[in-house]
């Protein structure tokens, strides 16, 4: 298979980006997309030309490094599914391909296809943890969780934050990540203690990042990898609600 790529290029953050057309011949159809790039990058090297940054690390849809957007979609044409799970199978042979990085204004970029998305982890550290000693691992039956608790807390926390929701949302929202990380704790009896200030300090954080509000478009459940369902976002904002009256009033 042979293809033409559009492939943005910008050295860093304070130059001017464009479009550069590459080609891509004699691809299998089962090489991934990372793997078509790496050959593509082979290329170049060989040829003198500085190779094509993008991020990558597990290979395997876990990881949530490969942030590209494809063809304007955010991981690209397979739903769910990261970046490095898309295979040239899923193209058309002669077919030109645009790949870009999130264009989110909190992931500052970096190099070419790379892109700074530190903002989220920033949103974690704000309180997406527990802080209390717990000592050694307890007894599994001492805290009785509701199997239906127990399986939205898992399935929460299965978001592997790569960043996809906010790329593909019109506002640039990171409600669907946030949602994510603060209701996989509070489904759970552990995450209680701390679920007022959790909430709180990780969506004003969320909110000085600079990303923006949710309009329930949904296209951030549509491109997540994980599958996290949008009906996160409504428990966030009745989290945030509660926590805001508690604050505001007492307890």
């Amino acid at each position: 298979m042979n293809f033409r790529l559009r492939v943005w290029r910008q050295e860093n953050r304070e130059t001017e980006g464009r479009l550069v057309e590459y080609e891509a011949r004699d691809i299998s159809p089962d090489t991934s997309f990372l793997e078509m790039l790496d050959i593509v990058n082979d290329e170049l090297t060989e040829r003198g030309e500085l190779p094509i940054a993008f991020d990558s690390d597990c290979r395997e849809g876990i990881c949530g490094t490969c942030s590209l957007t494809i063809n304007g979609e955010a991981h690209g044409p397979r739903h769910p599914g990261a970046a490095c799970q898309v295979y040239m199978r899923d193209f058309r042979d002669g077919e030109t391909i645009t790949i870009e990085p999130f264009r989110v204004g909190s992931f500052p970029l970096v190099r070419d296809l790379v892109v700074d998305r530190s903002a989220l982890d920033r949103i974690v550290q704000a309180g997406g943890f527990i802080s209390a000693r717990a000592g050694s691992a307890p007894e599994a039956n001492s805290i009785l969780v509701p199997k239906h608790n127990a399986d939205r807390a898992m399935e929460a926390a299965a978001c592997i934050g790569c960043g996809a929701c906010a790329a593909a949302c019109p506002n640039a929202s990171a409600m669907l990540f946030t949602s994510a990380k603060i209701s996989h704790l509070a489904f759970l009896p552990q995450g209680d203690p701390e679920r007022t200030t959790r909430v709180l300090r990780m969506v004003r954080r969320m909110d000085a990042e600079g990303f923006g509000n949710c309009t329930n478009i949904y296209e951030c459940e549509a491109v997540c990898p994980a599958e996290i369902s949008a009906s996160l976002i409504a428990k966030l904002n009745r989290e945030y609600a509660r926590a805001s009256w508690r604050e505001r009033f007492g307890e």
